[in-house]
């Protein structure tokens, strides 16, 4: 049990419905966006708002048993400081739960849009978000302070009619919680009708499905970090093992000889 969680990129509070007071007994949720915070979804755990930026948390060093985030930290503009935060404010042995948007999301509509905008106009500028590589996310976690930490990846893949309709879902149904426009300030700022059509084109004969269909990739990073705590468990001393790797195919026979 959480007597006290911090909920980071709460949104309109997706993750407090699937939490119950056995697990957290009092949760904080924290968003950049007022409007999403005024119209949260109603829990049964006690949940505080609090409007904030991701990378400066309002709260006191040591302070949270528990802190999670779901699908909000590919927003962040500095991420290695948006860990930093979230490791001040957890307490010794408090534990961090993350889960973000990985580098390969989307990469057919990415892919389809440079190819388009390079035949088309001579050149190409970025509409989707940045993404973060799963191989500088344990890094990142690591240099913030994190140690045992878990790291995973999964993918989700969504298949819809076309190009067109794939962009007014993710500029649509999605904005709130994803938001896979661009929020780069140097992005260009509109895509001409030809560029677009041709990017069509190229997504479904590139990576179109036998039924007419485009699929959508979603690439998920699931992060687990502890702060360190005295108690936790240690690694042993390097050249402590009795035991080489390489025995390991030999252990039957070395089983059945201690035996005998």
């Amino acid at each position: 049990t959480f007597p006290l969680a911090l909920d980071v990129g709460s949104g309109r509070g997706y993750i407090a419905q699937h939490l119950t007071k056995e697990i957290v007994e009092k949760l904080i949720q924290v968003d950049i966006a007022e409007n999403a915070l005024k119209n949260a979804v109603e829990s049964e755990i006690p949940t505080v708002s609090v409007v904030a930026d991701e990378e400066f948390l309002p709260f006191k060093e040591d302070t949270f048993d528990l802190v999670v985030s779901s699908l909000s930290l590919h927003w962040v503009n500095d991420l290695p400081r948006a860990f930093r935060e979230i490791h001040q404010v957890l307490k010794p042995d408090g534990v961090f739960i993350g889960a973000m948007f990985g580098g390969d999301t989307l990469y057919e509509l990415r892919c389809s849009l440079q190819l388009a905008e390079l035949e088309r106009e001579g050149g190409f500028s970025p509409h989707v978000s940045p993404f973060t590589a799963v191989s500088d996310l344990g890094h990142l976690l690591s240099r913030a302070g994190f140690n045992t930490l878990t790291v995973d990846t999964d993918e989700i893949q969504v298949n819809y009619p076309g190009l067109f309709e794939l962009m007014e879902d993710l500029q649509g149904k999605y904005i709130l919680c994803m938001g896979e426009s661009n929020c780069s300030w140097n992005r260009k700022p509109l895509l001409h009708r030809e560029t677009m059509l041709a990017a069509a084109a190229v997504y479904r004969e590139m990576y179109g499905n036998s039924d007419g269909s485009v699929p959508a990739t979603f690439q998920i990073y699931y992060m687990i970090g502890w702060k360190f705590h005295e108690s936790q468990a240690r690694p042993a001393q390097r050249g402590s093992a009795t035991v080489s790797f390489g025995d390991l195919a030999k252990i039957d026979g070395l089983i059945s000889r201690g035996k005998k």
